[in-house]
């Protein structure tokens, strides 16, 4: 008796998978950590009570999970609109980081009033993070060079730009550490008056709803999603690969520089040597568990959000190890992963039980 598995692709992805595969990838990745934090020797069920329950029912937990949330949602979209067609920018940590160091030199050279500084700062860092990544646009749709490493690459040469801007150009007079001068009041992100959320959260879901409009509703959107679908099929119908490659690619570039300034003139107020908030590869994840449109980007940013702020909550009050929050992000992006598997093939199992033909000669095999 044998166990056949076979695996047929699908045509046609149920609805009930393609819709529930964010909810079931995350409900399988708590349920996974859960053991990792029984084995710690903390009860499950009170560490997702604070980090999920307390972080979203105080006055607290909600400004720092938006505050939290707006570089993600930005870097989400870095990702997202690359990925609808089938482009990969794993490199959104580098536009991140060259967004941040372009909006911080503007913030500190330019005298202007605040609602023209500001919107100075994000123009400049959003079209510092687009040229960033404008080589390796070029070379994938000119070349065909694969732009996950040439993206990849580009962080590190990111990071040593920044190591050198903060102990030359950008270091802040007099002083010994590596880092700008803090940020003019005018070159701040404002709370929201009244109820005190970070103002970025406004920019953030106006630019949501933006690529949600245009992927949706112009030509642009449809070339782009047509080009992911099926990039010959495109080609025949007159669609420029080398244009929608250069526009997705630098869009989601763009993007990423948003998620930069905004993390400086939002969070950390100056630029320094150490800023290395990793949001550019947590968009991954994110851009793939809201892969089906722009609001889902929205929503899977606010968990990670969440899942950031209530990690933090469970370090200090339960005494848990800050790794756990890495495990538990890794295991999202395994089980992504392995959902997609299922999503582009069904398995099918059967047992063979024909009997083993005889040797000739044996005698369990005559009669």
């Amino acid at each position: 008796m044998k166990l056949n598995v076979e695996l047929t692709p699908r045509s046609n992805i149920p609805t009930w998978m393609a819709y529930g595969t964010p909810v079931f990838t995350i409900l399988a990745a708590l349920i996974v950590s859960g053991f990792a934090l029984f084995s710690l020797g903390v009860n499950p069920l009170a560490a997702y009570n604070i980090m999920f329950v307390q972080t979203l029912t105080t006055s607290f937990g909600i400004t720092n999970t938006l505050v939290k949330a707006v570089p993600l949602i930005f870097a989400g979209l870095a990702v997202y609109l690359p990925l609808k067609a089938r482009l990969w920018n794993i490199g959104a940590e580098g536009q991140l980081i060259i967004g941040a160091i372009v909006g911080t030199a503007v913030g500190l050279s330019v005298s202007l009033p605040i609602y023209a500084l500001l919107p100075l700062m994000f123009i400049t860092g959003g079209i510092a993070g687009a040229m960033w990544i404008a080589v390796p646009a070029w070379l994938r749709a000119r070349y065909g060079i694969n732009e996950i490493i040439t993206t990849l690459l580009f962080v590190f040469i990111a990071q040593s730009l920044l190591n050198y801007v903060v102990r030359g150009p950008l270091q802040a007079a007099e002083s010994n550490f590596p880092q700008s001068a803090s940020l003019p009041t005018a070159a701040t992100l404002p709370s929201i008056p009244i109820i005190g959320f970070p103002s970025g959260v406004l920019l953030a879901i106006v630019l949501v709803a933006v690529t949600y409009a245009i992927i949706n509703y112009t030509r642009l959107g449809y070339e782009i999603t047509f080009m992911g679908a099926n990039d010959n099929a495109a080609e025949h119908a007159g669609m420029s690969k080398l244009k929608i490659y250069l526009i997705a690619l630098m869009a989601g570039g763009a993007m990423a520089g948003f998620a930069g300034i905004s993390e400086i003139s939002g969070v950390e107020g100056r630029l320094r040597a150490s800023f290395d908030p990793g949001y550019g590869f947590t968009a991954v994840p994110i851009a793939l568990l809201g892969r089906n449109g722009a609001f889902r980007v929205l929503l899977a940013a606010l968990f990670f959000a969440v899942l950031f702020i209530g990690g933090s909550s469970i370090e200090t009050s339960l005494g848990v190890p800050s790794a756990i929050t890495n495990v538990m992000e890794a295991l999202i992006i395994l089980f992504l992963i392995t959902a997609e598997f299922f999503k582009n093939y069904s398995v099918g199992l059967s047992l063979d039980q024909t009997p083993t033909p005889s040797a000739p000669g044996d005698p369990e095999g005559d009669v």
